[in-house]
């Protein structure tokens, strides 16, 4: 005989682990030496010259185009200002 019950299995949400950000807070605080605000553009090119990893390199191709300054960059993609 086989038991039918209403009640769904529980499986444990997948982790998704968030990336290192020493590296985000590293181009950051290159990026920004002497710089009040940076375009999105130079953000996401000097990120791929950096080879962040993909993760974060989505995050900031996801910012709306426009210039940002360092503590709204940090805010929005996870890092910290320095």
């Amino acid at each position: 005989m086989t038991v039918v019950t209403d009640d769904a299995p529980v499986t444990d949400a997948p982790v998704t682990e968030e990336p290192d950000t020493r590296r985000l807070d590293e181009l950051l605080d290159d990026l920004y030496h002497g710089q009040e605000r940076i375009s999105q553009a130079d953000i996401y090119r000097r990120a791929v010259a950096a080879q962040l990893p993909a993760q974060l390199l989505t995050r900031i191709a996801a910012l709306p185009e426009g210039t940002y300054g360092v503590d709204e960059v940090a805010d929005m993609l996870g890092g910290s200002v320095i």
